[in-house]
């Protein structure tokens, strides 16, 4: 089951932003002042307990679930994948959730989340190859190309705000000409790795 109920709670929990809020927003704002109490009336008299290492690998598993927006289902399953190639498991993990065709549209700065994102490719609102596809899990390859199904969809308010912001940095695997997304070559795991440590997960998945 996907994670639901309060967004800003969760990454409090996590102690960190998640990008589960839309940047710039008013509740982006507030958990920015607030991402170091935790959730709950006695939140900011709570101390964090030192936790053990079996601790620390369920709440890096948990974070890259949340900031992918998967099942734990599909986390094991993408683990899985990932273990029976040759070579760096945490990579494949990574390549894996980077890959889904819902993170690239977040990626190319076409949704200013990934929630939205998947929301925009459920709804028909995206092709890939000049196909509309409703899949968010799809796996992109080098090659693809990401574009709009509808110019109505660009005029949806937050939409068109998140394409024109100019801060928004694509990452070196993708290329992005206007309202066309380009997949040049494969996915990496830096920016994850800026955020999660995935040698913990994959050792929570190897006991």
């Amino acid at each position: 089951m996907r994670q639901i109920g309060p967004k800003n709670r969760i990454a409090r929990r996590e102690g960190m932003d998640l990008g589960l809020k839309t940047v710039g927003s008013k509740s982006h704002a507030r958990l920015l002042k607030k991402i170091s109490i935790l959730p709950g009336q006695h939140g900011s008299s709570k101390r964090r307990r030192k936790i053990s290492e079996h601790g620390m690998q369920l709440r890096e598993k948990q974070k890259l679930k949340f900031i992918f927006g998967v099942t734990e289902r599909q986390m094991k399953n993408y683990f899985k994948k990932a273990s029976e190639k040759k070579g760096n498991t945490a990579l494949y993990l990574a390549k894996l959730l980077e890959s889904r065709l819902d993170n690239v549209v977040y990626r190319l700065g076409f949704a200013p989340t990934r929630a939205s994102a998947r929301q925009l490719v459920s709804h028909y609102h995206i092709k890939l190859n000049d196909r509309a596809i409703n899949i968010a899990s799809t796996q992109i390859r080098t090659g693809d190309l990401i574009t709009f199904s509808d110019e109505k969809t660009v005029k949806i308010p937050y939409i068109e705000k998140t394409i024109n912001n100019k801060d928004h940095i694509i990452v070196g695997w993708l290329e992005r000409k206007a309202l066309m997304g380009k997949i040049i070559s494969e996915p990496d795991s830096d920016e994850i790795q800026k955020q999660i440590n995935l040698r913990l997960i994959v050792e929570f998945y190897s006991r």
